[in-house]
């Protein structure tokens, strides 16, 4: 096992006054997957749990990021609005990470009110000090739409590896991050048209201004002690040469810029300068919810900022977000341990292809459906704990899930303490059992010196963000455990008796100390687990009869955590096999849902080309001339317009026709504000019977146009001509 030199080790074991660990904001636009748990979730529970057990100052942030667009783009699949959509799945997801033992401080959320007014001082303070710049640019406008395109909204051919549904901030199939203007042949999302180019007026982050900061601090403080992964990444944008990159967008859905900015009228902050300020705004809601002061955690230097992340978040957290807490005056991160991709079953998950599994899936499989399911919990924690692709992307298997299952949790490390504890019951009338000093053997000594080699082997991994290699120590202790159990064999000494049946004293004396030893060891290893399964951690402390105080970091190492004497509890196995007929069941799903999603695809196709057909068959029933002649239309000028008390919809409307002045309710009131249609021609039909509306009597109908968007368009001449003339 490779172990940190110990100049890094020296400064990890320096003990920072205090952590802020913050997972990565998941969109709030649709369930996540084990991908996601396994890249910035799971790792950061474990590191966090490993430093509390040390008793140390922490508080894990993280929440739910509702203003990407990802978030209105699911609404429009649901046919429901973006708040709908982020009140749908903040609380699921905040349920999912609760379930599989994700232990967050706090899990906030971007649409709070503290976080918008976080984000806008962030962003008022870094305009008033001249940090942005603000620029006229060309950008990508759906003229159908009547709207500018976000990076999301655009797809095109991705130029690095030719996938052709690639978005226009990041190709899905190579990773690799994208600007719209790189895409080939793109298209607009909305309409499926090919967007043109309008000019429009944005702020942006003069990333270009801060290079020599990133190089010395990425590439020369900690080229050492970050990933090689993300010390390369970094270094290949910034030799790339680094760019003026927007922070305001031309959005509906966001936080909108704070009035006291010039011209910020009708822009929202970009999703990116938005959501990492998520991070200070969730600490200062945990600060007011605690009674503390959330300022130390992100402005004094020593505090220690580690960000948990996948590796298409590396760019955002190493180069953009540091720059921009340099600027506000915070401090910067001390890590960025950033995990590469989870693949399933010998392909990339992918949401839109259907390949994943979902957390809510595995919960709703393997532990809402059993007794006692969250030790379920713990196998999957377990299983991508082992697999982590700390280095290199890894792959996720139902056949490696349970081999890992039962040959490593069942028959090493739940074998070990379920005999520990059925012997001691059955040789040791279920006490534990003194120890004997001075006929300890050598094979006892080194099995007890094994605990604390462990621990140190484990905090030292931990202290690097090498999870996986620290639970391989922590379940080696127990094969370990084993291994000592076999070659003591206490059930073949206790056949060693008197004449009178009795076991002689040597041979009480031999198991007394290879159960004290035993069960000891069996006390370590939920001190050393706790931070990879905690449930698992506390299933035992149930067992031995002690409290989860036990489960410090301080207890690791010692012999003398369980009282001699003391009576534990029945043994009850820590874990289940997993049979064969659950993981056929499990590829059966995954095979299913690919071909739903096909279906489903189909499906669609078949829809939309209907739609098309209906779009020019659809017609109303046949009319004849006579029918149609006995339609008044005339030509009227709007003249005074205003808001139904009550009604979302409705204008009233005082519409001069010549000859007189007329009242009209109109349901216009989403498409046209009522000032900036006073003064404008339109046609109506005068003959129509009156209407009440909203205890308003209507006396005539405005006609409309209603394109594909259901966006409206006034019926009017191309000039203007004199009001009541009549249109036939």
């Amino acid at each position: 096992m490779v172990i940190a030199p110990d100049c890094l080790l020296l400064q990890r074991m320096n003990n920072p006054k205090r952590y802020l660990i913050t997972s990565a904001l998941p969109y709030a636009n649709g369930l996540k997957h084990i991908g996601h748990l396994a890249g910035a979730y799971l790792p950061a529970d474990i590191y966090v749990r490993y430093l509390k057990a040390q008793k140390r100052d922490v508080v894990f942030v993280c929440g739910s990021d509702e203003h990407g667009t990802a978030i209105p783009i699911q609404a429009t699949k649901e046919g429901t609005t973006a708040r709908a959509i982020i009140d749908k799945y903040h609380p699921v997801m905040a349920q999912n990470f609760k379930d599989l033992g994700i232990a967050f401080d706090i899990y906030h959320r971007t649409s709070d009110p503290i976080h918008h007014s976080t984000a806008q001082e962030f962003f008022t303070r870094l305009n008033d000090n001249g940090d942005l710049e603000i620029k006229e640019t060309e950008q990508y406008f759906d003229e159908e739409a009547n709207s500018f395109l976000a990076d999301r909204y655009i797809r095109g051919t991705c130029p690095n590896c030719g996938y052709t549904n690639a978005y226009g901030d990041q190709c899905e199939n190579c990773g690799k991050s994208l600007s719209p203007d790189e895409l080939i042949n793109p298209v607009s999302t909305l309409s499926g048209k090919a967007p043109v180019k309008r000019t429009t007026k944005h702020w942006y982050l003069p990333l270009n201004r801060h290079e020599d900061f990133l190089r010395n601090w990425i590439l020369k403080e900690h080229a050492s002690d970050w990933r090689s992964t993300v010390v390369g990444q970094c270094k290949s944008w910034i030799d790339g040469g680094l760019q003026a990159r927007a922070v305001t967008r031309d959005l509906d859905w966001g936080i909108s810029l704070p009035d006291s900015v010039e011209g910020g009228k009708g822009k929202v902050l970009y999703v990116w300068f938005d959501a990492p300020i998520g991070y200070i705004s969730a600490t200062k809601q945990w600060a007011l919810d605690n009674g503390k002061d959330w300022r130390p955690y992100w402005e004094d230097k020593e505090t220690q900022l580690v960000h948990f992340i996948g590796k298409d978040n590396i760019v955002f957290h190493c180069i953009i977000f540091p720059v921009m807490l340099k600027l506000h005056g915070n401090i910067l991160p001390d890590n960025v341990p950033a995990n590469e991709f989870l693949n399933l079953e010998g392909d990339k998950m992918s949401t839109s292809r259907n390949w994943k599994l979902e957390m809510q899936d595995y919960i709703d499989d393997f532990i809402n459906k059993e007794n006692g399911g969250s030790q379920m919990a713990d196998v999957l924690r377990y299983y991508l704990t082992l697999i982590a692709p700390e280095t290199k992307d890894s792959e996720f298997t139902w056949k490696g899930f349970q081999e890992a299952n039962n040959s490593e949790l069942v028959s090493i490390f739940g074998n070990f303490v379920n005999r520990a504890l059925v012997l001691m019951h059955k040789l040791c009338k279920g006490k534990v059992p003194p120890l004997h000093a001075d006929l300890l053997t050598d094979l006892d000594k080194t099995t007890i010196a094994e605990f604390q080699a462990t621990k140190e082997k484990v905090e030292s991994l931990l202290e690097q963000y090498k999870f996986r290699d620290a639970l391989f120590e922590v379940i080696n202790l127990a094969r370990t455990g084993n291994q000592y159990m076999q070659k003591k064999e206490p059930w073949i000494v206790a056949k060693q008796t008197t004449e009178n049946g009795q076991l002689t004293v040597d041979a009480q004396q031999s198991i007394d100390n290879t159960l004290h030893i035993c069960l000891q060891l069996c006390a370590n290893l939920a001190v050393l687990i706790n931070p990879f399964l905690p449930f698992t951690a506390r299933k035992i402390c149930y067992l031995l009869k002690v409290v989860d105080k036990m489960l410090d970091w301080e207890n690791a190492g010692k012999i003398k955590l369980l009282s001699v004497g003391y009576s534990l509890r029945a043994p009850e196995l820590l874990f289940r096999k997993i049979e064969d007929s659950e993981i056929s069941y499990q590829l059966e799903k995954l095979q299913a849902s690919i071909v739903d999603r096909e279906a489903s695809d189909v499906n669609k196709e078949k829809i939309m080309e209907e739609e098309k057909k209906s779009e020019t068959s659809n017609l109303k029933p046949e009319i004849v001339f006579d029918d149609f002649a006995k339609i008044d239309l005339r030509v009227g000028t709007i003249v005074s317009a205003e808001k139904v008390e009550k009604a979302d919809k409705l204008l009233k409307l005082s519409v001069d026709l010549g000859f007189e002045t007329r009242t009209i309710v109109s349901g216009i009131a989403l498409h046209f504000t009522p000032e900036e249609i006073i003064g404008k021609q339109v046609t109506v039909v005068v003959n129509l019977a009156p209407r009440k509306m909203r205890g308003i009597e209507s006396n005539g109908m405005i006609l409309m146009a209603e394109d594909n968007a259901g966006k409206l368009y006034f019926i009017k001449p191309e000039e203007a001509i004199d009001r009541g003339s009549t249109v036939s």
